[in-house]
Protein backbone atom coordinates (compact mmCIF):
# COMPACT_ATOMS: atom_id res chain seq x y z
CA UNK A 1 0.00 0.00 0.00
CA UNK A 2 1.45 3.58 -0.79
CA UNK A 3 1.97 5.98 1.69
CA UNK A 4 -0.03 9.34 1.62
CA UNK A 5 1.98 12.21 -0.44
CA UNK A 6 1.41 14.32 2.97
CA UNK A 7 3.37 11.78 5.06
CA UNK A 8 6.17 12.20 3.11
CA UNK A 9 7.73 14.65 3.12
CA UNK A 10 6.05 19.08 3.59
CA UNK A 11 4.34 19.94 0.70
CA UNK A 12 6.70 22.75 -0.33
CA UNK A 13 9.81 19.69 -0.82
CA UNK A 14 7.72 16.47 -1.58
CA UNK A 15 6.31 18.86 -4.75
CA UNK A 16 9.84 19.75 -6.38
CA UNK A 17 10.69 20.14 -9.55
CA UNK A 18 10.62 16.36 -11.06
CA UNK A 19 7.30 15.53 -8.98
CA UNK A 20 5.89 18.53 -9.85
CA UNK A 21 6.29 17.68 -13.81
CA UNK A 22 5.38 14.01 -13.44
CA UNK A 23 2.23 14.63 -11.66
CA UNK A 24 1.46 17.58 -14.65
CA UNK A 25 1.68 14.91 -17.56
CA UNK A 26 -0.26 11.98 -16.14
CA UNK A 27 -2.92 11.59 -17.78
CA UNK A 28 -4.83 9.44 -14.98
CA UNK A 29 -4.00 12.57 -12.62
CA UNK A 30 -5.13 15.02 -15.17
CA UNK A 31 -8.70 13.48 -15.52
CA UNK A 32 -9.27 12.59 -11.82
CA UNK A 33 -8.22 16.34 -11.42
CA UNK A 34 -10.56 17.61 -13.95
CA UNK A 35 -13.63 15.02 -12.36
CA UNK A 36 -12.86 16.33 -9.03
CA UNK A 37 -12.77 20.06 -9.91
CA UNK A 38 -15.72 19.56 -11.92
CA UNK A 39 -17.59 18.14 -9.07
CA UNK A 40 -16.39 21.28 -6.63
CA UNK A 41 -17.86 23.36 -9.37
CA UNK A 42 -21.29 21.41 -9.25
CA UNK A 43 -21.32 22.19 -5.43
CA UNK A 44 -20.52 25.76 -5.62
CA UNK A 45 -23.80 26.33 -7.25
CA UNK A 46 -22.69 29.41 -8.97
CA UNK A 47 -25.41 31.64 -10.92
CA UNK A 48 -25.54 30.23 -14.37
CA UNK A 49 -24.03 33.20 -17.24
CA UNK A 50 -22.30 34.86 -14.83
CA UNK A 51 -18.72 35.10 -15.02
CA UNK A 52 -17.32 34.85 -11.04
CA UNK A 53 -14.09 35.38 -9.57
CA UNK A 54 -12.84 32.12 -7.81
CA UNK A 55 -10.19 31.22 -5.27
CA UNK A 56 -8.44 27.91 -5.97
CA UNK A 57 -6.31 26.83 -2.90
CA UNK A 58 -3.57 24.63 -3.16
CA UNK A 59 -3.84 25.40 -7.46
CA UNK A 60 -0.63 23.68 -8.23
CA UNK A 61 0.63 23.50 -11.79
CA UNK A 62 -3.25 24.79 -12.94
CA UNK A 63 -4.40 21.60 -13.46
CA UNK A 64 -8.08 22.30 -11.56
CA UNK A 65 -7.98 26.29 -12.95
CA UNK A 66 -8.42 24.81 -16.29
CA UNK A 67 -11.50 23.77 -15.46
CA UNK A 68 -12.57 26.79 -13.95
CA UNK A 69 -11.55 28.49 -17.13
CA UNK A 70 -13.81 26.43 -19.29
CA UNK A 71 -16.62 27.10 -16.94
CA UNK A 72 -16.24 31.31 -17.68
CA UNK A 73 -14.64 31.77 -14.72
CA UNK A 74 -11.42 33.84 -13.69
CA UNK A 75 -9.39 32.31 -11.08
CA UNK A 76 -6.41 32.85 -8.83
CA UNK A 77 -4.39 30.46 -7.56
CA UNK A 78 -2.87 29.32 -4.34
CA UNK A 79 -0.05 26.97 -3.37
CA UNK A 80 2.94 26.85 -1.05
CA UNK A 81 5.28 24.83 -3.84
CA UNK A 82 7.11 26.95 -6.17
CA UNK A 83 7.61 24.29 -8.05
CA UNK A 84 4.04 23.48 -9.46
CA UNK A 85 3.54 27.15 -9.57
CA UNK A 86 7.21 27.33 -12.18
CA UNK A 87 4.77 24.18 -14.45
CA UNK A 88 1.47 26.05 -14.34
CA UNK A 89 3.28 29.61 -15.43
CA UNK A 90 4.98 27.41 -18.68
CA UNK A 91 1.38 26.04 -19.17
CA UNK A 92 0.54 29.85 -19.69
CA UNK A 93 -2.63 29.54 -16.89
CA UNK A 94 -5.01 32.36 -17.09
CA UNK A 95 -5.14 32.56 -14.03
CA UNK A 96 -3.01 35.22 -11.52
CA UNK A 97 -0.66 32.94 -9.01
CA UNK A 98 0.01 33.43 -5.53
CA UNK A 99 2.90 31.57 -3.93
CA UNK A 100 1.54 31.46 0.28
CA UNK A 101 1.07 28.68 2.81
CA UNK A 102 -2.49 28.21 3.02
CA UNK A 103 -2.12 27.43 7.30
CA UNK A 104 -1.17 30.93 7.63
CA UNK A 105 -3.96 32.85 5.93
CA UNK A 106 -5.12 33.51 2.84
CA UNK A 107 -3.78 36.96 1.71
CA UNK A 108 -6.59 38.72 0.05
CA UNK A 109 -8.62 41.57 0.61
CA UNK A 110 -12.24 41.13 2.61
CA UNK A 111 -15.03 39.81 0.06
CA UNK A 112 -12.42 39.46 -2.93
CA UNK A 113 -13.87 36.37 -3.74
CA UNK A 114 -17.62 34.96 -5.10
CA UNK A 115 -16.28 31.20 -4.31
CA UNK A 116 -13.33 28.75 -3.62
CA UNK A 117 -12.20 25.35 -4.38
CA UNK A 118 -9.89 23.54 -3.57
CA UNK A 119 -8.44 19.84 -4.67
CA UNK A 120 -6.65 17.28 -2.30
CA UNK A 121 -4.80 20.03 -0.58
CA UNK A 122 -6.84 20.45 2.64
CA UNK A 123 -5.77 17.13 4.08
CA UNK A 124 -1.81 18.76 4.39
CA UNK A 125 -3.17 20.63 7.46
CA UNK A 126 -3.59 17.96 9.65
CA UNK A 127 0.14 17.94 9.75
CA UNK A 128 2.71 19.67 11.89
CA UNK A 129 5.42 19.86 9.65
CA UNK A 130 7.63 22.30 11.52
CA UNK A 131 7.71 22.85 15.89
CA UNK A 132 5.70 25.86 15.24
CA UNK A 133 2.90 24.29 13.37
CA UNK A 134 -0.54 23.55 15.45
CA UNK A 135 -2.99 22.18 13.19
CA UNK A 136 -5.98 23.39 14.80
CA UNK A 137 -4.58 26.72 15.03
CA UNK A 138 -3.60 26.57 11.63
CA UNK A 139 -6.58 25.47 10.52
CA UNK A 140 -9.20 28.08 12.07
CA UNK A 141 -6.42 30.79 10.80
CA UNK A 142 -6.42 29.67 6.93
CA UNK A 143 -10.48 29.52 8.16
CA UNK A 144 -11.31 32.26 9.24
CA UNK A 145 -8.88 34.26 6.52
CA UNK A 146 -10.83 32.29 3.70
CA UNK A 147 -14.25 33.32 5.26
CA UNK A 148 -13.38 37.25 5.54
CA UNK A 149 -11.99 37.02 1.74
CA UNK A 150 -15.26 35.69 0.42
CA UNK A 151 -18.80 37.57 -0.11
CA UNK A 152 -21.40 36.70 2.21
CA UNK A 153 -23.36 34.86 -0.67
CA UNK A 154 -20.61 32.56 -1.44
CA UNK A 155 -19.42 29.00 -0.70
CA UNK A 156 -16.47 27.20 -0.42
CA UNK A 157 -15.46 23.68 -1.23
CA UNK A 158 -12.84 21.32 -0.75
CA UNK A 159 -12.57 17.34 -1.89
CA UNK A 160 -10.04 16.26 0.57
CA UNK A 161 -8.49 12.63 2.03
CA UNK A 162 -9.58 12.77 5.47
CA UNK A 163 -7.92 9.56 7.03
CA UNK A 164 -10.29 9.45 10.05
CA UNK A 165 -13.34 10.28 11.50
CA UNK A 166 -11.41 12.56 13.96
CA UNK A 167 -9.96 14.38 11.09
CA UNK A 168 -13.48 15.15 10.12
CA UNK A 169 -14.39 16.46 12.89
CA UNK A 170 -11.53 18.80 13.28
CA UNK A 171 -12.10 20.61 10.12
CA UNK A 172 -15.70 21.16 10.27
CA UNK A 173 -15.67 22.22 13.75
CA UNK A 174 -12.81 24.85 12.70
CA UNK A 175 -14.64 25.92 9.78
CA UNK A 176 -17.82 26.65 12.03
CA UNK A 177 -15.66 27.90 14.36
CA UNK A 178 -14.72 30.58 12.15
CA UNK A 179 -18.18 31.34 10.81
CA UNK A 180 -18.98 29.03 8.05
CA UNK A 181 -22.27 26.65 8.04
CA UNK A 182 -22.24 23.74 6.08
CA UNK A 183 -20.90 20.32 6.82
CA UNK A 184 -19.31 17.28 4.62
CA UNK A 185 -20.80 15.36 1.47
CA UNK A 186 -19.52 11.94 0.95
CA UNK A 187 -20.20 10.39 -2.89
CA UNK A 188 -20.03 6.91 -3.48
CA UNK A 189 -20.31 6.38 0.30
CA UNK A 190 -20.35 2.08 -0.26
CA UNK A 191 -17.43 2.45 -2.66
CA UNK A 192 -14.15 1.99 -1.66
CA UNK A 193 -12.78 3.11 -5.21
CA UNK A 194 -15.31 6.14 -5.87
CA UNK A 195 -15.55 7.18 -1.98
CA UNK A 196 -14.50 10.94 -2.36
CA UNK A 197 -14.97 13.52 0.49
CA UNK A 198 -16.15 17.10 -0.71
CA UNK A 199 -16.43 19.59 2.48
CA UNK A 200 -19.02 22.27 1.29
CA UNK A 201 -18.80 25.83 3.39
CA UNK A 202 -21.70 28.44 2.88
CA UNK A 203 -21.12 32.24 4.29
CA UNK A 204 -24.68 33.02 4.20
CA UNK A 205 -26.39 31.38 6.57
CA UNK A 206 -27.64 27.63 6.96
CA UNK A 207 -28.63 25.91 4.03
CA UNK A 208 -29.47 22.05 3.42
CA UNK A 209 -26.02 19.97 1.87
CA UNK A 210 -26.51 19.14 -1.55
CA UNK A 211 -27.39 15.25 -2.55
CA UNK A 212 -24.40 13.00 -2.22
CA UNK A 213 -23.65 10.99 -5.74
CA UNK A 214 -23.90 7.21 -5.24
CA UNK A 215 -26.99 7.38 -2.68
CA UNK A 216 -29.38 6.29 -5.10
CA UNK A 217 -29.48 3.58 -8.28
CA UNK A 218 -28.28 6.51 -10.96
CA UNK A 219 -26.42 6.67 -13.95
CA UNK A 220 -24.93 9.47 -12.03
CA UNK A 221 -21.02 9.16 -11.84
CA UNK A 222 -18.46 11.62 -12.32
CA UNK A 223 -17.31 9.92 -15.71
CA UNK A 224 -20.75 9.83 -17.27
CA UNK A 225 -21.30 13.48 -15.75
CA UNK A 226 -17.96 14.88 -17.71
CA UNK A 227 -18.25 13.26 -20.76
CA UNK A 228 -21.90 14.42 -20.86
CA UNK A 229 -20.65 18.07 -20.58
CA UNK A 230 -18.18 17.47 -22.66
CA UNK A 231 -20.55 16.07 -25.62
CA UNK A 232 -23.11 19.23 -24.63
CA UNK A 233 -20.33 21.57 -25.51
CA UNK A 234 -19.66 20.30 -28.97
CA UNK A 235 -23.14 20.58 -29.53
CA UNK A 236 -23.39 24.17 -28.48
CA UNK A 237 -20.44 24.67 -30.23
CA UNK A 238 -17.65 25.49 -28.14
CA UNK A 239 -14.61 23.91 -28.94
CA UNK A 240 -13.21 20.18 -27.33
CA UNK A 241 -10.55 20.52 -24.69
CA UNK A 242 -6.93 20.50 -26.11
CA UNK A 243 -8.71 20.73 -29.63
CA UNK A 244 -6.70 23.51 -32.12
CA UNK A 245 -9.83 25.83 -31.62
CA UNK A 246 -9.57 25.60 -27.80
CA UNK A 247 -6.04 26.67 -27.72
CA UNK A 248 -6.45 29.58 -29.83
CA UNK A 249 -9.58 30.59 -28.25
CA UNK A 250 -8.05 30.26 -25.08
CA UNK A 251 -4.43 32.40 -25.71
CA UNK A 252 -6.82 35.33 -27.82
CA UNK A 253 -8.46 35.19 -23.90
CA UNK A 254 -4.79 35.78 -22.68
CA UNK A 255 -4.24 37.92 -25.07
CA UNK A 256 -7.26 40.49 -24.41
CA UNK A 257 -5.96 40.61 -20.82
CA UNK A 258 -2.66 41.68 -21.72
CA UNK A 259 -1.09 38.30 -20.51
CA UNK A 260 2.35 37.90 -22.64
CA UNK A 261 1.23 34.85 -25.20
CA UNK A 262 2.88 33.00 -27.74
CA UNK A 263 2.30 33.46 -31.41
CA UNK A 264 -0.23 31.17 -33.48
CA UNK A 265 1.58 29.12 -35.82
CA UNK A 266 0.61 25.91 -37.95
CA UNK A 267 1.54 24.01 -35.38
CA UNK A 268 -0.70 25.29 -32.44
CA UNK A 269 -2.15 22.24 -31.15
CA UNK A 270 -0.52 19.85 -33.52
CA UNK A 271 -0.38 16.54 -31.80
CA UNK A 272 3.26 15.12 -31.52
CA UNK A 273 3.94 11.80 -33.39
CA UNK A 274 6.66 10.75 -30.41
CA UNK A 275 9.25 10.04 -32.86
CA UNK A 276 12.34 12.15 -33.37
Amino acid sequence: MSKRPEHQAPPEFFYNEDEARKYTQNSRIIDIQAQMTERCMELLLLPDDTSCLLLDIGCGSGLSGTVLEEWGHMWIGLDISPSMLDVALERETEGDLVLADMGEGVPFKAGSFDGAVSVSALQWLFNADKKSHQPVKRLYKFFSSLYASLSRSARAVFQFYPENESQLDLVTSQAMKAGFYGGVVVDFPNSAKAKKFFLVLMTGGAAPLPQALGTEESDNSLQIKYAKREACKAARGKPLKNTRAWLLDKKERRRKQGKETKPDTKYTGRKRSGRF
